[in-house]
């Protein structure tokens, strides 16, 4: 019977240790950072059809997770609620793992050659911001 006891005080101290540890690993890293987009799109059609579905795939391909989408111009897309002001026809948020890696896609070649389609039916604000 003491050695069951044993074993058991045993794992409860891994598993505590373990989860410290864990937990101090995750403080150091680093925090995500979250790409906000405030789309102001003119032909909703055209822009779910020609653009939308080409720069997702790419934000996607080059390491971005898509947190949120709303407004008009593409599927997925659900209502934007306005509190104050007026709020832009679409958005998106993208979380990144970091800013370089933000700038790395937003200069690729690839998605300048796309967003010469979506400039034609959107103009685009985009900020960034650290996560906490």
């Amino acid at each position: 019977m003491k050695q069951y006891f044993g074993l058991g005080v045993g794992l409860l101290a891994g598993t505590l240790i373990g989860a410290v540890a864990v937990s101090g690993l995750r403080a150091q890293g680093k925090p995500p950072v979250y790409l906000i987009t405030e789309i102001d799109v003119s032909d909703p059609e055209a822009y779910s059809k020609e653009f939308a579905p080409i720069a997702q795939e790419i934000s996607t391909v080059a390491g971005a997770e898509l947190i949120a989408i709303g407004g008009i111009g593409g599927e997925g897309a659900t209502p934007i609620t306005a509190f104050e002001g007026t709020p832009p026809k679409r958005i998106t948020i993208h979380e990144w793992n970091s800013l370089d890696d933000i700038k790395a896609w937003y200069n690729s070649a690839v998605y300048q050659e796309a967003l010469k389609i979506g400039r034609k039916y959107a103009t685009f604000r985009r900020y960034a911001v650290e996560g906490q």
